[in-house]
Formats: C-alpha cells, sequence, structure tokens
C-alpha cells in the first residue's frame, strides 16, 4: 500500500472511531420486530406469501440505507425449496444377490424421502457407515472406501451417541445426524443412491419403522436418490459378506473408527425413485458496503421462521395459530437490519461487509447452504462470517457467544470491546457445528461467530412475541457487535482459521 493510501486509511480510522459513539435505537430495533413478528405475516414460514412480504421489507431497508446490490439491481438470491411433495407410481427397489431376485414393496419394505432425487439406478453396493465426515471430531466413514458410481447403506443417527464422553457429545445429536447432511455427504462422495436403514443395535426396544414420507416444506430435491429399508432386508445384504449390522455397530462406537466395506459384487440395487413436487423460489436478500479492498465480513441471520405450527411447533395442539418467532429470529433479522444502518453511516473501511437475511433456515439451513454454493461475492475474500440468532431476550446482561475456536483472535478481541458494555459473555470455543446458519460457513474454511441470547420456554411456540424482546439490552449489544465487526474489518491481517484442528493464516490482498 502506498504512503498516501496508508495516510488515508489512518485519517478514515480515526474518523471511524468518533463515529462508533453513535448509538442504535432500540425503538427502530424493536420497530422491525414488531412487524416481522406481525401477525400479518403469519411467522413468515418458508414458501409463505408472507416469507416474500418480509424479504421486501429487508429489501426495502437495505435500499434506504444506501446498499449495494449484489446481482445487478437486485437484493434478492432466490433458490428453490419442495412446498409440496407426494409419492409418484414409479417407486421401485428390487435386489439380486446371485441367487434371487427380491421385489421390495413400497411403503412396507422401503420408503423414499421428501427430499430424495427422483432416478433409476442399478449399482452396486457400498456400506459407508453413519455415512458420517466429520473432520472435527477426525471421522469420516468415507476414509478408505470407494463409493464413486456406487449405491451406499448408511446408518440412521451418530456412533457413540450413548456415551457422555464421545466428540459427538453423547446423547445430543449434532448436523451429522441430520438425513439431508448424509444425503448431500454420500452425494459429494460420488454415491449414485443412499440407502438408509435403522441402527437397531443401539435403540434395543424401538420398533424398526420407516420414516413417513413427509409432504412438509423442505429442500427441492438432492441430486440422487435417497430412501429407507427396514433393518431385517439391510442385513441380509451385510451377511453376504459375513458381517452383521450390530458388530459393525459396535466396531465403530469402540473405535471411532471406520468400518466401510464394498458388498460382494453379486450384491446388485435396482433402485427407482419418483417424487411429484411443487416448488417455490424463495430469496436471500443480501446488499453489500464495499471496503477498500476486495477482502469483506458477513453479518447475518435467518428471517424465516415456522408458519402456524403444523411443522418443528414445540406446542403441537396447538398448530394452526400464529408461531410470530420474535425471538427467533426477527431479533436476528432485526439486529441485521440495524447494523447495516449503522455501519451505512460509517467512513469506508479497510474490508467491506456483506449484509444477509437467510431464508430457509428451519427447514434445513437451506439458504445458507445455498448461498456458499453460489457466492455473490468470493469466498475466498470472506473473512469472518458473524450469526445473529435469537439475540433479543437478555436477562442479568447474559450473552452467549460462540464458535471462538474457529478463530484464535477472536475471544481476545470480544473480551477487549466489551470492557465498555460489561456483558456477562459466556464463550464457547467450539468448532462451528450447530444448527444455525454459521454451520454452512465452516466448510470453507471460514471463521464464524455467533450470538445468542438463550433459550426459553417460548421457543417455537405462539408465544414468542415481540413484547417479550428486551430491546434496549439488545441495541446495547449490537454496538458491541459492530464494534467488534469494525475491527475485524480494520485490522490489517485477516483473522485465522482453526475449525476442524487446523489453523490458517491468510494475509490481507493487496489494496489497488
Amino acid at each position: 500500500m502506498s504512503s498516501q493510501k496508508v495516510r488515508k486509511f489512518l485519517i478514515g480510522l480515526f474518523a471511524a472511531v468518533v463515529c462508533l459513539a453513535a448509538e442504535i435505537s432500540p425503538e427502530q430495533y424493536l420497530a422491525h420486530i414488531k412487524y416481522l413478528a406481525s401477525p400479518e405475516l403469519k411467522g413468515r414460514a418458508s414458501g409463505s406469501p408472507e416469507l416474500d412480504e418480509a424479504a421486501r421489507y429487508i429489501a426495502c431497508q437495505f435500499q434506504r440505507f444506501g446498499l449495494q446490490p449484489v446481482w445487478n439491481a437486485t437484493y434478492y438470491q432466490p433458490f428453490s425449496v419442495t412446498i409440496r411433495a407426494h409419492l409418484g407410481p414409479r417407486n421401485h427397489i428390487a435386489y439380486s444377490d446371485g441367487r434371487q431376485h427380491v421385489v421390495l414393496k413400497v411403503g412396507k419394505d422401503f420408503l423414499p424421502f421428501n427430499f430424495s432425487g427422483n432416478g433409476d439406478v442399478t449399482r452396486p453396493l457400498v456400506f459407508a457407515g453413519y455415512g458420517i465426515t466429520a473432520p472435527e471430531y477426525r471421522y469420516d466413514d468415507y476414509a478408505g472406501v470407494d463409493v464413486k458410481d456406487k449405491v451406499v447403506l448408511v446408518l440412521r443417527h451418530e456412533p457413540q451417541e450413548f456415551d457422555d464422553r464421545s466428540p459427538f457429545a453423547g446423547r445430543i445429536y449434532t448436523t451429522h445426524s441430520q438425513l439431508l447432511t448424509k444425503a448431500l455427504n454420500a452425494e459429494a462422495h460420488g454415491a449414485r443412491a443412499v440407502v438408509f436403514v435403522n441402527d437397531m443395535s443401539n435403540h434395543r426396544g424401538e420398533p424398526d419403522e420407516l420414516e413417513q414420507f413427509s409432504d412438509a416444506v423442505g429442500p427441492a430435491g438432492v441430486g440422487i436418490p435417497f430412501v429407507a429399508v427396514k433393518a431385517e432386508i439391510a442385513e441380509r445384504w451385510v451377511a453376504a459378506a459375513g458381517k452383521n449390522l450390530d458388530t459393525l455397530c459396535a466396531a465403530i462406537d469402540q473405535s471411532l473408527h471406520s468400518q466401510s466395506f464394498a458388498l460382494p459384487g453379486s450384491i446388485r440395487l435396482h433402485i427407482t425413485t419418483d417424487i411429484e413436487r411443487e416448488t417455490k423460489f424463495i430469496p436471500n436478500v443480501v446488499g453489500f458496503i464495499p471496503g477498500l479492498a476486495s477482502e469483506y465480513l458477513i453479518i447475518g441471520a435467518h428471517y424465516d421462521h415456522i408458519g402456524l405450527g403444523y411443522q418443528f411447533s414445540m406446542a403441537p395442539e396447538l398448530a394452526g395459530t400464529v408461531h410470530p418467532g420474535a425471538d427467533d429470529n426477527a431479533s436476528g433479522t432485526a439486529g441485521v437490519i440495524e447494523l447495516a444502518r449503522w455501519f451505512s453511516n460509517q467512513p469506508k473501511l479497510l474490508r467491506g461487509i456483506v449484509f444477509v437475511a437467510f431464508a430457509g433456515e428451519e427447514v434445513g439451513l437451506l439458504g445458507s447452504s445455498y448461498y456458499v454454493s453460489h457466492p455473490p461475492l468470493p469466498l475466498r475474500d470472506a473473512t469472518v462470517m458473524i450469526n445473529l440468532d435469537m439475540i433479543g431476550r437478555i436477562r442479568e446482561r447474559k450473552v452467549f457467544v460462540g464458535d471462538t475456536g474457529t478463530s484464535p483472535e477472536f475471544k481476545s478481541i470480544i473480551e477487549d470491546l466489551n470492557r465498555k458494555y460489561m456483558f456477562n459473555l459466556d464463550f464457547s470455543d467450539t468448532d462451528g457445528y450447530g444448527s444455525s446458519d454459521h454451520f454452512s460457513f465452516v466448510p470453507k474454511n471460514i471463521p464464524v461467530l455467533s450470538f445468542f441470547s438463550g433459550l426459553h420456554s417460548d421457543y417455537h411456540r405462539p408465544a414468542d412475541t415481540w413484547e417479550k424482546i428486551t430491546p434496549r439490552e439488545t441495541a446495547r449489544l449490537l454496538e458491541l457487535i459492530g464494534e467488534v465487526s469494525y475491527r475485524l474489518a480494520s485490522v490489517p491481517l485477516r483473522p485465522s482459521f482453526a475449525g476442524w484442528h487446523t489453523t490458517t493464516t491468510v494475509p490481507l490482498q493487496a489494496i489497488p
């Protein structure tokens, strides 16, 4: 950087420090929540007209503050979701083992999932354990086995699920246990189809039931067939290799090492999946404040909720009632809006800031997953992702700060700036894994931070209303997050990434 540019940057940095005295208005913050969590928006369910209304509101706010759209003249990044699905007439599974040809019955022996891709596949079979690749736990069911162009057989749940000492956290399922995560992981490894089976050895006394086909909102469909079969059928296939599922589960639990293997070539599956679905495009809403360099931060929150509670309600007896989602996550969305306003009044910083309101979080992190797969700006230039999810109910000044373990620089920066705000911060040094949108960024080697004010009894219930928000305390938290973001956008070197037990430091790119 030339001496003249250094001088200009230092002058701008001094001016920005003066501007940082500006406050975030609790009244303006709460006004966004009142609108987003209003009865008229009916809980902002993915695929609903009310979610579209919320997207328009957020885009209008970004436009008011002068944020740049990142796709020509629009703030919207649309992606497809399934809003209704049902089984078509051609679902079929048959297998041969060299001696006989067996046709399975749909609904009795097997059943596709609603996010299954449609296809017609005849391929050999590979057992791939739990179908998990978790480098942060140094565990990979796909290690040492080739599943390219094969059908993979995977177990439900996770290894060591009843072991409190397990790196999988024992009894608390991680994102790796989610069916969609397993499906996408298999597809990423080149599999042509996935067959899912209950891990009965770890669930003695439970019936081996096929999960009912759901017509609920969800992904638009993974690219390969994904079906469930009864355990007794999978046992026949595994027995052809002289093994059984109970022994394989026990071996994985004992060693936490892959027990995956290719089944004998005599076992071949023929799978046809036929899902008829109605899809709709829903948008992420994205605005950008450029910096002096090409690098940038991301500040995001999901703006969808669970609508009338027919899916994911913690009060199923109240299905059909508006679940307003004031804290989850109108509170985080309003925070992104107000931080966009706040930064739009600051001088240009060294790095830019991308502000994102994600859709589809409640049905599987769909918006953030799509964002990292179709980034509007190069992900190599993204230095940090800061996620705001349920930040609106601060009690006794306690705030949970998650995922500081993804960069060794995070904790000291936050502690230093918190001396002014005096929040009671509860740090978690986790590696970025969880059930919110920051999780989508960790596999891209992007350090993440998450802010959270804690669970409460109104979570996913109609009682999550705007009157219970703590606007003054949350506005102060947003000022702290703003100062943390400001510093991360101003320091010469980008934060090093330490997720998945690795650390990389990338120097700031040259400023033109």
